[in-house]
């Protein structure tokens, strides 16, 4: 049982009790952190999990909440969210984010270094650390394509560096999903490139996700990965379900492939409608959609 005591134990690092995590989440939804901490560098982070590993307190670290679903009966113990960790340097055709830092953000860091690759990045909402824990991908390009290294912490206090082949990149995919640990950083290996042409390309990927994807709505994102040769999107649309309500959470009128929050949603309401989409895809059409987006925390 965690007590206040961990918030006098770290006075230079804000840390929030029975905080709402609808506050930080992208579809504004999500019951309570029992204490919400915000690191502001990787000694923080360190201390905290050494301070958890000691106390034997549960600890687990959001990025910045974009592609995820937090249920309604809140995290207990100990949130780490990583916001404030968001440096980034250039040096030459390499960039070095902070896990926190956001990766449309950094994409605009490289524009303005001339350096190309990261374009396909331009629209995604997630952090960097978030970005490198699923292989973040957009309009054909991921994550990996752009890999180099990151830095990540375990739960035993040790900090690794892993390197591209470390990492088991796939389709939404990475290692760090099996292992408990934390990206502090990330770093890429682009090319140089024509600063026009970047940004026009930048341009056209945003133009496209602008007209094509709910952004007037919080939601999560894409909400399931695509099965393969399918697109989800359309077997929704097949199935009469676009526009399908349950509670606040609809299936997008304008993307099938979102879930948007149009009337005060819960996150029952939207993991309730996840299971119905995938019930009915599977009876339908025999396919099963294994859901992109991350559902953490108690019912």
């Amino acid at each position: 049982m965690i007590t206040k005591t961990i918030v006098q134990h770290f006075p230079n690092i804000t840390i929030l009790t029975n905080e709402p995590l609808s506050n930080y989440t992208y579809t504004k939804t999500g019951g309570p952190a029992d204490f919400l901490a915000f690191p502001k560098t990787k000694h923080d982070v360190k201390q905290l999990i050494d301070y958890c590993k000691q106390e034997n307190i549960e600890w687990i670290c959001l990025g910045n909440a974009s592609n995820l679903i937090v249920r309604d009966g809140g995290i207990k113990d100990v949130v780490i969210m990583l916001t404030e960790m968001n440096h980034v340097s250039v040096d030459d055709t390499s960039i070095t984010a902070e896990s926190g830092a956001k990766l449309i953000d950094v994409s605009y860091d490289a524009l303005k270094h001339s350096l190309t690759g990261l374009e396909f990045a331009c629209g995604i909402p997630g952090s960097i650390g978030g970005a490198a824990y699923m292989n973040a991908g957009a309009y054909g390009g991921e994550l990996s394509d752009v890999f180099y290294s990151a830095d990540i912490i375990f739960e035993d206090g040790s900090i690794k560096t892993f390197y591209k082949d470390d990492m088991d990149f796939s389709y939404r995919h990475s290692v760090l999903q099996s292992l408990k640990g934390i990206v502090l950083s990330v770093t890429f290996h682009l090319e140089k490139g024509d600063e026009v042409s970047i940004k026009e390309k930048m341009d056209e990927l945003t133009h496209l996700r602008e007209s094509k994807q709910p952004l007037e709505y919080p939601s999560c994102g894409s909400v399931f990965k695509r099965p393969e040769g399918h697109f989800t999107g359309k077997l929704i649309q097949d199935a009469g379900l676009q526009g399908h309500m349950i509670g606040g959470a609809q299936i997008s009128e304008k993307h099938a492939g979102f879930i948007v929050n149009i009337d005060q949603a819960t996150a029952t309401d939207y993991v309730t409608l996840i299971k119905y989409i995938q019930d009915v895809i599977l009876e339908k059409f025999d396919v099963s959609l294994e859901p992109e987006v991350r559902i953490i925390g108690r019912k």
